[in-house]
């Protein structure tokens, strides 16, 4: 595997680590590569977890493997290579990673593996930030998980990280003619999956939230501590999109299924209408995170995640996730 080019200074220093058989030199090269790797991981995976697992083998068949790095390529190549064979290769001994379909009659498929990703995890690299946004979003996420795992590999590399054709092919031990069919097969299941949304995902595009975002985050907490229903309902598009992960068939397709559920469950009545809440990102999206306090108990409890998608001033897409058992994203547990 090459990248046609002279030894730079980074392929020398990491081939000295690799020839040094000193483990902490060679790691303290290769962890800079950590956050791009676990996004990547991430991307093929949707779940925050996972990735972090692969991320870590990623590591571990690297330092198994040095001796094969000759200094042909950038270890940043070398390392893709590994964390997507890696991937590969979990994703083929997992029956339970693949989108399943939803129980709610034409609402398509649900992937409940699905984690979000703390935003402080991302890479600081600003040309990764640049295009973080629309291939880190959830939509996004969900829509890469509906290709064959190799496809997917093709898609990433290809169109999100930018490889050329050969230098994929090389990395999945692929021909250039399988790459090529591969990429135009995962990009019409992309633009099905995906009708509305932006598709050149190597253009530059912002990361920050609009002004309109801010303001329908800011109203969504207001309704919420407020326990106006009516308020909250007025911020949904009629043809919301809501589920609640990983509870299977929470999946609602109509903002008036979804508030009909919330009241049906208890939400906003006695013992589930002391609410204060927390404005967030994850996955480079708007996020309110949500306490609620019980009768008798003088502290507000971590309860969920609200991850929205927001168009034309209106939640178009409502994501919750239990935040309970999710440590790495980093929220107080009471408030």
């Amino acid at each position: 595997m090459t990248d046609v080019r002279p030894l730079g200074v980074d392929e020398a220093t990491f081939l000295a680590a690799v020839r040094s058989g000193d483990t902490a030199r060679f790691a303290l090269v290769t962890e800079r590569h950590r956050r791009e790797l676990q996004v990547h991981c991430y991307r093929m995976l949707a779940n925050y977890e996972d990735a972090q697992d692969m991320t870590q083998e990623t590591f571990l068949r690297a330092w198994n493997k040095r001796e094969s790095f000759k200094g042909h390529a950038a270890p940043r190549t070398w390392l893709y290579r590994i964390a997507t064979n890696a991937c590969l290769d979990f994703l083929e001994k997992r029956n339970d990673r693949t989108p399943v379909p939803a129980e709610l009659p034409g609402a398509g498929s649900e992937v409940h593996y699905l984690q979000p990703y703390p935003d402080r995890m991302l890479p600081e690299d600003p040309q990764e930030s640049v295009v973080a946004r629309e291939t880190i979003e959830l939509a996004f996420i969900v829509t890469v998980q509906h290709l064959p795992p190799r496809q997917r590999a093709v898609f990433i590399l290809r169109d999100v990280l930018g490889w050329p054709a050969p230098k994929a092919a090389d990395a999945l031990e692929l021909t250039v003619a399988s790459v090529t069919s591969a990429l135009q097969r995962a990009r019409v299941t992309m633009r099905e999956q995906l009708p509305d949304r932006r598709l050149d995902w190597r253009r530059p595009a912002t990361h920050e939230l609009s002004d309109d975002e801010r303001g329908v985050v800011k109203s969504y907490i207001d309704a919420h501590e407020r326990n106006d229903l009516d308020g909250l309902t007025a911020l949904l598009r009629d043809d919301l999109r809501f589920t609640m992960l990983p509870d299977p068939g929470t999946l609602v397709v109509t903002a008036k299924d979804a508030v009909d559920g919330w009241v049906s469950s208890g939400l906003f009545q006695r013992g589930y209408d002391d609410w204060r809440c927390i404005a967030t990102t994850v996955n480079r999206m708007p996020a309110a995170v949500l306490y609620l306090r019980g009768p008798d108990d003088p502290e507000y409890r971590l309860f969920n995640i609200a991850v929205l998608h927001i168009v034309d001033g209106k939640v178009a897409e409502l994501t919750g996730f239990d935040a309970s058992d999710k440590p790495w994203l980093d929220l107080p547990a009471t408030l």
